[in-house]
């Protein structure tokens, strides 16, 4: 009967607006949620089939959920260094809980990147979501798989130890003076039996002086500090552009090498127009190469149980001028013993300790997960999603890569919701919720009347 399709139609309104009304009101609690995709529900009307020629049979209508997941919501800058956004397609790998994870435990993908560090070191976002990412290897790469989820783990920022870098390359800038005169040692000097690193030793009891030399501050294997010394003769008048050189520890225990301590000798040879000759200047003095204690010489002392370290010495700064011998600045490369003070995350997604020695470690890298549909995919609570067939199949990119988004660090993508369009579709609503409701009171009208026929 025409009229009974009249008021299941105004029935089937009142169903569809309530849904539009449920998702608004999702949409305005979640403005201010990081990285929140609004959701709309559209309407598609129900065609009935005409029983009898002549007469129409109302349908009704029926709601259409839509996700806008593939929506960018606007970056903005935010105070922490673990605060993420992806600039871009892709979503972030996330996991229920930190540490065990198997196989079998359920991955989520999440747009929503206010990260900060737990108790136990792991990096979880606002909704106890823990952020998942490929561990660096020992030989500080990652391994990188565009499928395989278990090959990611839960990233944990503190549990990492202190940090120490052997010092591995020195560059010395200083000048010796061309017009200094020839030493009375400089006759008698032999780098094996009377040598500059014995009148070191020997504190100028025995050996030959040195014109001058230049100290040089190492950090071992274990983070200590080492002191090697470059001491250099000039020769005689017949070879102006040369100088006789050694490179020994002090105190000379600290290695087994050359008699006290000597590491390297040679000779550095200057051009005329005062610069350094590197290649004529001896191999020896521009690269030392340390055993480990217990190895064979040149080596650090066995008592020190310390390992090997080669060390690059860059002389291209040494110059040979007329003025005063003097060194003018000693720069290396190790640091000591320090402990983590920040997490930095850089825009191709590796996170790494900040060490207060300056030193940084990587720790892990981000991967970023893509779906060809990311609107069909399943909304679970945290504001996360789960894969589903009509969204395709996953694949795990590098950031920026491939057409994944980039890392955005200390940012926060904000909430695709438009509250002016809310509430606007509000009042639509409200509207068209009252007019569904008119159509069941008129219909109900009519059966009184019909009803009423008979009296």
């Amino acid at each position: 009967m025409s009229i009974n399709s009249a008021m299941l139609a105004g029935v089937s309104g009142l169903v569809a607006n309530s849904s539009a009304l449920a998702a608004i009101s999702d949409n305005i609690a979640n403005v201010n949620t990081v990285a929140y995709k609004r959701n709309q529900v559209n309407f598609a009307n129900v065609v009935t089939a005409q029983a009898v020629k002549g007469k129409y049979s109302a349908g009704g209508v029926q709601s259409v959920t839509r996700q806008f997941v593939s929506q960018q919501g606007l970056i903005q800058a935010s105070n922490s260094t673990t605060d993420l956004a992806i600039s871009g397609d892709g979503f972030f790998v996330v996991a229920n809980k930190g540490s065990g994870l198997t196989a079998s435990d359920n991955r989520s993908f999440t747009r929503s990147g206010a990260f900060s560090v737990d108790s136990n070191g792991y990096m979880v976002n606002d909704a106890g979501l823990y952020l998942q990412g490929w561990p660096v290897q020992a030989d500080g790469t990652f391994n990188v798989n565009p499928s395989d989820l278990t090959l990611m783990q839960s990233i944990n920022v503190k549990n990492l130890g202190a940090a120490v870098s052997k010092t591995s390359e020195i560059a010395i800038t200083a000048n010796v003076n061309k017009d200094g005169p020839v030493s009375a040692g400089e006759a008698s000097y032999v780098p094996a039996t009377n040598s500059m690193a014995e009148y070191a030793n020997t504190n100028g009891a025995s050996g030959t002086k040195p014109d001058f030399t230049i100290e040089m501050n190492v950090v071992d294997s274990a983070g200590g500090s080492r002191k090697l010394v470059m001491a250099l003769l000039k020769t005689d008048t017949a070879t102006p552009n040369e100088w006789h050189a050694e490179i020994y520890a002090v105190p000379a225990s600290s290695v087994t090498a050359g008699a006290d301590g000597q590491l390297a000798t040679g000779t550095v040879v200057f051009n005329a127009d005062g610069t350094i000759d590197t290649t004529a200047t001896s191999a020896a003095l521009q690269s030392l190469s340390l055993d480990a204690s217990g190895g064979v010489a040149p080596k650090w002392a066995d008592a020190l149980g310390l390992g090997a370290q080669d060390i690059d010495i860059d002389l291209t700064k040494l110059t040979q001028y007329s003025a005063t011998s003097t060194v003018n600045s000693i720069q290396s490369n190790g640091a000591g013993v320090g402990n983590v003070i920040a997490i930095d995350v850089s825009e191709d997604g590796i996170v790494s300790a900040v060490y207060d020695n300056s030193e940084i470690r990587k720790i892990a890298k981000i991967g970023i997960a893509t779906f060809p549909n990311p609107d069909a995919l399943q909304a679970v609570s945290g504001n996360a999603y789960r894969p589903t067939i009509p969204a395709g199949e996953m694949v795990i990119k590098e950031p920026g890569v491939g057409g994944a988004g980039a890392i955005s660090p200390s940012s926060l993508e904000a909430s695709t919701v438009d509250l002016s369009a809310e509430f606007t579709g509000l009042i639509a609503t409200q509207k068209a919720y009252s007019a569904s409701s008119k159509i069941i009171t008129t219909a109900d009208q009519m059966l009184d009347e019909l009803i009423n026929i008979k009296r």
